[in-house]
């Protein structure tokens, strides 16, 4: 299916972090393992497919992990979109937690204390061992909507991207202009779709959650 899009004055952009996964329930580093969702995950995604049902998507985004993928087939088939254009791509992967992946959080806590975790987990710049900053997610994930899906929306398209809590908080850095100081304080929900209203030059008239 070929889209023929027409500038227009407004666009919308909605971003969703999958429901709960294995791990999440586990509480494990889950990371770029590809672990899948839980029931109440499955659930979470329907429900945020319920937030959606007047919404009419032109493109969808997610990563390659199943998890995110899942999220997003859920959200499709109940809003009755499952013919929508969608993109898989690896820059919207989650974060590599490197030697921390599949490892339980509050063990990982006991061995290196609170503070440290802490950092590793919510700060911009700070890497866990052999992993990923939020730092380099950002420099991954805002070229990629930056070829790929700003455009789309320059043309007045309705995006929906289903991906994960570090991928999706690097992008509302970038779209919502947080200071890497700030972001530390930022948590996105599992499965409550966040909403984006821009103007004609993609400046944001609105945002909040659904």
């Amino acid at each position: 299916m070929v889209l023929f899009l027409q500038p227009t004055a407004m666009s919308i952009l909605i971003i969703v972090r999958h429901g709960q996964s294995v791990y999440n329930l586990e509480n494990r580093f889950t990371g770029s393992l590809d672990v899948a969702l839980t029931a109440l995950g499955e659930q979470e995604a329907t429900t945020a497919g319920v937030k959606l049902m007047d919404y009419q998507f032109d493109f969808a985004f997610t990563s390659t992990l199943i998890r995110a993928k899942q999220s997003l087939q859920l959200i499709l088939n109940v809003i009755g979109q499952s013919a929508v254009p969608i993109f898989e791509n690896a820059a919207l992967n989650e974060r590599m937690y490197g030697t921390l992946q599949g490892l339980n959080k509050q063990e990982i806590v006991k061995q290196f204390g609170l503070k440290q975790v802490a950092l590793w987990r919510r700060s911009y710049a700070m890497a866990p061992p052999n992993g990923e900053s939020l730092k380099a997610t950002y420099e991954r994930v805002v070229p990629y909507y930056q070829s790929v899906i700003e455009p789309k929306l320059k043309l007045g398209a309705t995006v929906l991207i289903v991906a994960h809590g570090n991928s999706l908080r690097a992008l509302m850095m970038y779209l919502e202009q947080i200071s890497p100081k700030d972001i530390v304080k930022i948590t996105i929900p599992t499965g409550l779709p966040r909403k984006y209203v821009f103007d004609e030059n993609l400046k944001i008239l609105t945002v909040a959650y659904l």
